[in-house]
């Protein structure tokens, strides 16, 4: 073996040939591949037959081993199997091809030991693919990367139909995996895009066949091929047989389940997708189609009730998968840049905004897309990222999603919560989805199920966020009693063997619309909750609500304006604003206020301090009552007869003037020194002058120096000074003179003539002034 850090490409290695005699051959040589046989994969049984389950275990067990022992070989011998051995190629293929998909796995057999051989095999499987797409496996095995883009291309060891189910068969859980290992074998082998242009028009082939099988042929732009003339008319879903029905739906399902999966794990084949319109195409399938088929799976009768119930699965699961292809194509092309905050954000809100446009005659698309997916988030979206959104187009729009839903005749959800993270749901309901939604609940052939998968009831916050309003009719409805009444009695007029209960649960599940109740019980389309409801059914008795009137504790019990204990308030008291009849000028000069305490105030202007009491008199004074509340503490004490005189305390501490109040007088402190005196004469020379106001040239200076200071360590040259003097006439002037005279002229309206100067001359240029 050559030594390390060689690429596999550019190896040689020397072994014995067949005589025995030693040769050197590339380390990628048929020659060194082994010879083992590895045989193609067959699904698990469908039936529960015991040698049917024991014959696929032993022939499971034979691929897991030979897969399991072509992981173990080194790195040279592991490409060199993969590259020259055909049988394994057709291994691989046939599992692609026949192994079982998320939905297929309820009709395998429950028996544990099915299910462990055929998860071990599928994870070698895995596994296997996975070390393929690899390049580089560590420093010293790895390959060129152009010659191995080269080696998987021109040996398809991977193609985009492999891709695809690739995606289908291990998204579920892997989903990063696969991303990376896509990315890798399109980044180094960029051909692969070419292939994935001239797939896209097969895979659109799928919508024109179902639609040909189901008696409609695509016209416009959206055909493929021109209608031939002698074309017989192809059966209808109605009238083909019920196993042509299943094949369809079957296939449908198939094809939709495996380009969500691809759309979703590597984003960058969208705009692949979107060259090829195929958004338009997929949202006029679905319009045309859906309910041909829907109808087809719920009328005709079938000897099989559990068919029909896994055909109307599948349908539903195709349904979900086709509307959350639209949400990727439009998120990964459209949203998403506009969430980067790339370039050209307006040509990606235009195209955003034109597609949303052409859903708007496709009625039962556009109600799906809304419920899952709600436009009206969207928009709002666009007018935060681009205020300039031109708000009449999309009032324009949202306008269109109200009459889809009223056309489908569904009853849109109050409050649309769907978490915009990421551009796809969560890993588990990638892979089951609608199917899980669709098989959540019994199905009834005689009903109108909801196919789109509706999303479960919210839970917590979201459940908070979503609860209805209440009106003061006591029931749970937007409307209020008298409404409520008006809407009753007009549906009772056209319809009066109805009872009033019945029609209001009509009105609520209709959101209040007499016209489509009307419509829809006339025509005999309620929903299925309604149609179990008793026509006659009497309005429910309104609860009484509990007095609480009785047991409340408030302040203004009682008050005159208690309305809930009085029958009867003083209206007059009560106005609102000013009152009428007065004038600012009359409140103010009202005093009547200041009257009525007057009499309070003058009790207190009278103050004696010694009264008089004659004898017999001492009752009227309670003097003889001992007053158990008088503090009689200090009544033996002298109180202050031990203080200091009033000359005492100014011996301790000499009366001072403060300095501000003094006069011109001379100080008394002859110990003051200079500074002192200088002061001193200042005051003398300025006996009447405020010292609080100091000079303004003093505080001019230090402003101008604190100012200096500051451009001095910001390092901001001072301003030179203007020198518009100059010399004296004759002596001529410097250019500084000159500019400074020059600028000051210029300027100078900006000070005290205010356009003076400009409007002169514009006087002068107009002759109102001789020159």
């Amino acid at each position: 073996m050559a030594c390390a850090r060689v690429p596999l490409d550019e190896q040689q290695v020397t072994e014995a040939g067949p005589l025995g005699k030693q040769r050197t051959l590339p380390a990628l040589h048929p020659d060194r591949k082994e010879e083992r046989c590895f045989v193609p994969y067959k699904p698990p049984p469908e039936g529960y037959s015991p040698a049917e389950v024991e014959e696929f275990l032993e022939h499971a067990k034979f691929i897991l081993e030979d897969l399991e022992w072509l992981l173990a070989l080194p790195h040279d011998k592991f490409w060199c199997q993969v590259v020259f051995d055909e049988s394994l190629q057709r291994c691989l293929d046939s599992y692609l091809h026949h192994a079982p998909r998320g939905l297929d796995l309820a009709v395998l057999p429950p028996s544990p030991a099915v299910a462990d051989v055929q998860r071990g095999v599928h994870r070698a499987v895995f596994l296997t693919f996975l070390r393929m797409a690899t390049h580089k496996e560590s420093k010293e095995n790895f390959f060129t990367p152009a010659v191995f883009g080269e080696i998987i291309y021109d040996n398809f060891l991977f193609d985009i139909p492999k891709i695809l189910d690739l995606c289908v068969l291990f998204g579920k859980g892997n989903s990063q995996l696969l991303h990376k290992m896509i990315e890798n074998i399109f980044t180094q082998q960029p051909s692969y895009y070419n292939d994935l242009d001239e797939t896209v028009p097969t895979v659109l082939l799928v919508f024109d066949t179902v639609l040909d099988k189901c008696g409609h042929q695509c016209d416009g732009a959206a055909a493929m091929e021109p209608m031939k003339l002698n074309a017989h008319k192809q059966p209808t879903a109605m009238t083909m047989s019920q196993q042509e029905l299943a094949d369809i739906i079957l296939y449908l399902c198939d094809s939709t389940t495996t380009i969500h999966a691809f759309q979703d794990i590597f984003p960058a084949a969208c705009s692949s997708f979107q060259s090829h319109a195929f958004l338009s195409r997929l949202t006029s399938f679905y319009e045309t189609a859906v309910p041909d088929l829907e109808k087809a799976v719920r009328k005709r009768n079938f000897d099989d009730k559990s068919l029909q119930e896994n055909l109307w699965k599948r349908l539903s699961h195709s349904c979900r998968k086709m509307v959350e292809m639209a949400h990727l194509l439009l998120h990964h092309t459209c949203l998403q840049p506009i969430l980067e905050g790339r370039e050209n954000m307006q040509t990606f809100a235009e195209d955003l905004l034109q597609h949303f446009t052409s859903f708007l005659p496709e009625k039962r698309f556009l109600a799906d897309y809304d419920e899952h997916f709600p436009i009206a988030e969207d928009i709002s979206l666009l007018h935060q990222a681009l205020p300039v959104i031109d708000e009449t187009r999309t009032s324009y729009l949202l306008q269109g999603v109200e009459s889809a839903w009223d056309c489908v005749g569904r009853q849109k959800p109050q409050s649309h919560l769907h978490s915009r993270a990421s551009p796809s749901f969560s890993d588990n309901q990638r892979a089951e989805g609608g199917a899980a939604a669709a098989s959540s609940g019994g199905f009834k052939p005689q009903e109108v199920p909801d196919l789109r998968g509706r999303r479960e009831d919210p839970q917590g916050a979201e459940a908070m966020l979503d609860v209805p309003r209440k009106g003061n009719n006591g029931a749970v409805c937007p409307v209020s009693q008298a409404e409520l009444e008006s809407l009753l009695s007009c549906i009772r007029d056209l319809l009066p063997d109805l009872g009033e209960g019945f029609l209001m649960a009509c009105l609520q599940e209709y959101n209040y619309s007499t016209e489509l109740v009307i419509n829809n019980i006339l025509e005999d389309r309620l929903a299925p909750n309604l149609e179990k409801l008793d026509r006659a059914m009497p309005r429910p008795v309104k609860e009484e609500l509990p007095v609480v009137l009785n047991n409340r504790s408030n302040v203004f019990d009682d008050d005159e304006f208690d309305v809930f204990r009085r029958d009867q308030v003083d209206m007059s008291r009560i106005w609102k604003g000013r009152r009428k009849g007065e004038s600012a000028r009359e409140i103010l000069n009202d005093k009547q206020h200041i009257e009525e305490q007057r009499a309070r105030y003058r009790a207190y202007e009278t103050v004696v301090d010694e009264v008089i009491i004659e004898p017999g008199e001492s009752a009227a004074y309670d003097l003889d009552d001992y007053d158990d509340e008088y503090d009689d503490t200090y009544d033996v004490n002298q109180v202050g007869a031990n203080d200091l005189d009033g000359d005492s305390l100014l011996n301790r501490r000499p009366f001072t003037i403060p300095q501000v109040l003094r006069k011109g007088t001379k100080a008394e402190d002859e110990d003051e020194g200079d500074d002192d005196d200088e002061q001193e004469n200042a005051l003398q020379n300025n006996t009447n002058r405020d010292q609080f106001v100091q000079d303004p040239a003093l505080l001019r200076e230090r402003a101008e120096a604190k100012r200096a200071g500051m451009q001095q360590r910001k390092g901001i040259q001072p301003e030179r000074p203007s020198k518009v003097v100059g010399r004296p006439k004759g002596q001529g002037q410097t250019l500084e003179t000159f500019l400074d005279r020059r600028k000051k002229e210029t300027n100078k309206n900006r000070v005290a003539n205010h356009n003076r100067r400009s409007m002169a001359d514009r006087k002068r240029n107009k002759g109102m002034i001789p020159s």
